[in-house]
């Protein structure tokens, strides 16, 4: 995938993507249904992005059943992790260069 700019990332330019990012970052895990009606998403776009990411190798997944129920439940991985503190490192810099003008 392609940086832009200083510490920005082109994976987390998308708002879903970004979203994804961030309730993992603040989350152990989440199921996808969690993240769906968090994201306010479809199933299909939620499913498009958590690929995307995946591909990245910044977030996994392990399924599982729950009450004889299969359960997709998403982390973030020490990549996506690291990747994605750059990203907000960056914004926050934006946001301060901004504030100096």
């Amino acid at each position: 995938m392609i940086m832009l700019g200083i510490g920005f990332h082109k994976a987390f330019e998308n708002r879903t993507r970004l979203g994804i990012m961030s309730a993992l970052s603040v989350n152990e895990k989440l199921d996808f249904n969690a993240l769906k009606e968090y994201l306010k998403v479809t199933d299909g776009n939620l499913a498009s992005h958590l690929k995307a990411l995946e591909k990245e190798d910044f977030i996994r997944f392990e399924k599982q059943f729950v009450e004889r129920k299969p359960n997709t439940a998403y982390y973030i991985t020490q990549a996506g992790k690291d990747a994605f503190a750059t990203h907000v490192r960056a914004l926050e810099q934006l946001i301060q260069a901004q504030r100096s003008v």
